[in-house]
């Protein structure tokens, strides 16, 4: 049986089913390419913050995955519609011993950014450093490897414990992203998380662009890689443009005043309640691409918070208290300008083995007697961290704010930095937050692995644990029968849906804006910026 993203080939064909019905959601990715592909010139896209650190194994946040995109190549690669893998730094595979090995073979004449040629032994040890368990969150993705061998300077061969379900998918996701290990390791530094916060300030990959200036928290310069493998429409190497410049522009009102102004190009993540403004604006193309992407407050679900206070969001019926008084559609509406569908998982629809839960439709009642039982009638005061200067998560956490009002529950509102507003996450040191997520791999693994399993990163740094959970998580990274891991991730999810550990709220498309003359950019489902065909005409 043919195998998608390291999914059956059923499984994939749901995932590219869903990612088809979205146009009739009202969620649709333009087409893109209208005029001629033109060579050379700048774009200049506005982000709502900066990058943090350009490392793919360490890294969980999408400021920087959607970045590192552009500057590094993985062995295989997504396919537009996120639902499948093509060739990429491999040009083919081959499963080989009842799926216990993985047989790649590498494109000839690949160079790193600098030059210098990509060799089979910085695939090895790229590979190595991704599956090494206590290296970043995500090892897991490739912990069924036991062996990466050097075949003969064109072969890798990978050695199995066991049949893995996701192994492709996971070799077309970032964080198994191939760098050069001679520089890697010559970076200062005694230990790799040093080595890679030096690599990081000046990447070298073989994407299609490089790193060549960057501004803290101004902005981020990248030149073309005259190294790139890939060929344009014109049969000659990507990318077209000569420079692609970062703008960092934190408010989303200046962001867009720049974007109509001429300022800049394109812009990210515009304000849903914008949408239908510049759909109306004759030099604008708004686009909405067909996504992964689920909005959620992140619950602390410790009895205690950092600062030593109690915290009544350790009580599961507190929990599922603050979720019925939540009128989601009436969030969508308001919010979203319509442009969204309810959280019926933790999951998207998008996402293989999603199974749809009856998730706690608006109950104010039922909410108040949830509240009464844990002991918190006369309801309590807590706070939600929200980035400052982003409409978006300002208009979902006053809404929650006043829609929590009603069951007696106060919440402060903690405008904060993007670079601050992580730190604090990171340290689990806050009550709530407004989130986002995005699958990075079209499987069920990595976002259950972050939202779920414990052992990772305490379940979205929430400490929220389920031994069943936890077992179930395990069990489905080595369950190759397509019917038996489809019933764990069922279980999986309706054993969260029960325990609440954060407020669900909506999925929404992918809302990037652009003036006319700026064409080619693609973000597929799974949030990958692809800046590699864009341009700009005159």
């Amino acid at each position: 049986m043919k195998t998608i993203k390291g999914l059956t080939r059923r499984a994939g064909l749901a995932l590219a089913a869903s990612v088809a019905a979205l146009p009739m959601l009202g969620i649709s990715g333009e087409a893109q390419a209208a005029s001629v592909p033109v060579r050379g010139g700048k774009m200049i896209f506005g982000r709502y913050a900066d990058s943090l650190f350009l490392d793919p194994v360490l890294n969980d946040a999408n400021v920087d995955i959607w970045v590192m995109t552009n500057l590094y190549d993985t062995l295989l690669q997504p396919t537009a519609d996120g639902a499948g893998v093509q060739p990429g730094l491999a040009t083919k595979w081959a499963l080989e011993d009842g799926g216990k090995k993985l047989v790649l073979t590498l494109r000839e004449g690949v160079k790193f950014a600098d030059g210098t040629p990509m060799e089979a032994s910085d695939v090895k040890w790229s590979l190595d450093r991704a599956r090494n368990p206590k290296l970043g969150p995500w090892g897991d993705l490739v912990g069924s490897i036991t062996d990466v061998a050097i075949t003969n300077p064109s072969t890798i061969t990978l050695t199995l414990k066991t049949p893995d379900p996701t192994l492709l998918a996971a070799l077309a996701t970032f964080n198994t992203a191939i760098l050069p290990q001679k520089l890697f390791e010559a970076a200062a530094g005694a230990t790799d998380e040093e080595k890679a916060k030096a690599f990081a300030e000046k990447p070298v990959g073989t994407g299609p662009f490089r790193l060549s200036e960057w501004k803290r928290e101004v902005s981020m310069k990248l030149v073309r890689n005259p190294h790139y493998w890939k060929m344009g429409a014109d049969g000659k190497a990507l990318p077209y443009l000569d420079e692609l410049e970062f703008q960092i522009v934190k408010d989303d009102s200046t962001r867009l005043l720049k974007l109509k102004a001429g300022e800049l190009h394109g812009t990210e993540l515009v304000p849903l309640t914008r949408v239908k403004e510049l759909q109306a604006d004759p030099q604008i193309r708004m686009e909405l691409w067909p996504s992964t992407r689920v909005v959620y407050l992140s619950m602390n679900n410790r009895p205690k918070l950092k600062d030593g206070s109690a915290n009544p969001l350790s009580n599961v019926k507190v929990r599922q208290a603050l979720n019925y008084a939540v009128n989601k559609d009436a969030m969508i509406a308001i919010v979203t300008q319509g442009q969204g569908v309810p959280m019926t998982s933790y999951m998207s629809r998008t996402t293989p083995l999603y199974v749809k839960q009856d998730l706690y439709k608006v109950d104010v009642a039922k909410a108040k007697a949830l509240l009464a039982e844990a002991g918190f009638a006369q309801g309590f005061e807590t706070s939600a961290m929200l980035v400052s200067g982003n409409q978006d998560q300002l208009n979902i956490a006053t809404a929650v704010q006043q829609m929590w009002a009603a069951v007696g529950v106060k919440l402060k509102l903690e405008p904060l930095d993007n670079a601050s507003l992580t730190k604090r996450y990171r340290a689990e040191d806050f009550a709530m937050r407004t989130s986002a997520w995005t699958n990075d791999i079209a499987d069920p693994g990595q976002i259950t692995s972050y939202f779920a399993y414990f052992p990772n990163i305490g379940s979205l740094h929430t400490g929220f644990q389920n031994d069943r959970i936890d077992a179930l998580y395990k069990a489905s990274l080595e369950e190759i029968d397509p019917a038996k891991r489809a019933a764990q991730y069922r279980e999986i999810q309706e054993v969260y849906a029960a325990q609440a550990p954060i407020l669900f709220l909506f999925e929404t498309p992918y809302a990037v804006a652009f003036r006319k003359n700026a064409e080619g950019f693609v973000q597929i489902p799974l949030g990958n910026n692809l800046f590699e065909a864009a341009y700009v005409t005159k």
